[in-house]
């Protein structure tokens, strides 16, 4: 069996690898995912406050900018940078959240991978990586906010009533 975890870093490793590594049995893996919500416009934001207000430009990745000079070495107005940033913080949090899941399945004995990435949306992120994933059963945390989790509904939540794989939510802290 497939087995994916969602985490967003707070889940005991060794609590999700007692119930996940038993699910995957000895011919499935883990898939250990986080997702990773980036506010763009705070880049675009800070750029501003620290050089003023710009022309927006047309660039749509980092390789455009390959081999462009820049006047006294420093980093050009709207240098648009943000994808390796951005690349070098998802990985940092790849490592920070699923690492230490990935390493108390492997203590275990059980083959896992950890996984990142980023969107505006938990719950639909992870319900898609679980397709691309083709994971048999999703285990994510529930933080027990109380009421307002029922009002506003978790990511948890969101996943159990959307999900058409069998969801195991297990009760953080």
């Amino acid at each position: 069996m497939q087995v994916l975890v969602a985490t967003d870093g707070k889940l005991d490793p060794d609590v999700i690898a007692d119930f996940a590594g038993p699910l995957a049995g000895e011919e499935g893996g883990v898939d250990v995912l986080t997702v990773v919500e980036i506010p763009r416009k705070l880049l675009s934001d800070l750029r501003t406050m620290v050089w003023g207000q710009q022309t927006p430009i047309e660039v749509h990745s980092d390789a455009e900018y390959i081999d462009v000079d820049s006047p006294g070495g420093d980093t050009p107005r709207s240098w648009p940078g943000d994808d390796a940033i951005i690349a070098r913080y998802l990985e940092d949090k790849r490592a920070e959240y699923t690492r230490p899941v990935v390493t108390a399945l492997g203590g275990r004995n059980v083959s896992a991978v950890g996984h990142v990435v980023e969107s505006e949306n938990a719950a639909e992120s992870i319900l898609e990586q679980a397709g691309e994933l083709d994971v048999d059963v999703i285990v994510i945390g529930s933080h027990g906010l109380g009421a307002f989790e029922g009002l506003l509904g978790s990511v948890g939540t969101k996943i159990v009533r959307r999900s058409k794989l069998p969801v195991l939510l297990i009760r953080v802290g």
